[in-house]
């Protein structure tokens, strides 16, 4: 047989070229961090931008009542107009004594809102420094201020205010009664910011900072805090509707503003009276006051989720 024959046949495949595709990187790109991806996650919710405008309206009316009624809240009460219905300028109707309700709710969402923003401030400044040197510095200041938590977080602060307001009844303020709810009402922004100290000083930025020579409270002022913000924004925000229900409720018991102050929690009360026959002074107020509260407790429930990596992973 000739050798030609002999010779195996070879079988070659044909070359395909293959593309493969690489996501281009945007170098430009601004890097990510926890408030960006937080910002990212929450606009896309349409809870988030419901709750934003009612925050938004109950600021603003705070802030620039005339812009919602010019009747002013008690210089145009007439008996006449006891418990009346709605009018021409008066949507809501009237109380007992012949106040316009709408021109109170409006006025009243300043009171409720300012008590509450310096009840939340004044609890939130103190559990911060309470929690911030308990976590950092450890040892026996640890112990000690742990347990003053403790004894502060097993007083209801509705009880301990109405004690205070009944000590000062004299000088029933909108900045005594955020004194006599943020001044025990501390003690769970204290619990959070204390865990979260614990964890960002191990960190190794602050091992860093240590280590060039930086002081340890200014370590703590500079790196350790700036770090351990996020959980104390969104105790703040449920912290700030808390105090407006408290408010209202010290109102309601008659320990709270005075009478001439415009209050959702007052007008509940002198409203209680005429249950039967007008029952719509009652209702309106108590809805002002739960939309309210409610509002900003959701908010702080979304910044939570927007601001927990894991919650964000979940969804």
């Amino acid at each position: 047989m000739p050798s030609d024959q002999l010779s195996a046949t070879h079988y070659v495949a044909p070359i395909k070229s293959t593309e493969i595709t690489v996501d281009a990187v945007r170098v430009d790109a601004k890097p990510s961090n926890l408030w960006r991806d937080a910002w990212r996650d929450i606009r896309r919710r349409p809870t988030f931008w419901v709750t934003a405008v009612v925050v938004f309206v109950i600021v603003l009316m705070a802030v620039w009542p005339t812009l919602f009624t010019p009747v002013p809240p008690n210089s145009q009460c007439f008996l006449a107009n006891s418990n009346g219905g709605p009018t021409a300028g008066h949507p809501l109707g009237f109380t007992f004594q012949g106040c316009d309700i709408w021109s109170r709710l409006v006025w009243g969402a300043r009171t409720s809102l300012l008590v509450g923003f310096l009840a939340m401030l004044i609890g939130t400044v103190i559990g911060v420094i309470m929690g911030a040197l308990a976590g950092f510095y450890g040892g026996w200041l640890d112990s000690v201020l742990s347990r003053v938590g403790d004894i502060f977080f097993a007083i209801p602060y509705i009880l301990a205010a109405i004690v205070i307001m009944s000590v000062f009844s004299q000088n029933r303020t909108p900045l005594v009664l955020a004194f006599a709810i943020g001044g025990f009402a501390w003690a769970s922004t204290a619990r959070v910011i204390r865990a979260e100290v614990l964890r960002v000083r191990q960190a190794d930025f602050v091992t860093a900072s240590r280590a060039i020579g930086l002081s340890r409270f200014r370590t703590l002022l500079t790196h350790v805090m700036p770090n351990a913000m996020a959980p104390v924004i969104v105790v703040a925000t449920i912290t700030l509707g808390a105090a407006i229900s408290a408010e209202a409720t010290l109102s309601f018991l008659g320990v709270g503003l005075g009478s001439d102050t415009m209050s959702w929690g007052l007008d509940i009360s002198q409203a209680q009276s005429s249950l039967r026959v007008a029952p719509m002074a009652l209702i309106y107020p108590s809805i002002a006051l739960t939309i309210t509260v409610l509002a900003f407790i959701i908010l702080g429930e979304l910044l939570r989720d927007a601001l927990d990596p894991k919650a964000r992973a979940r969804r």
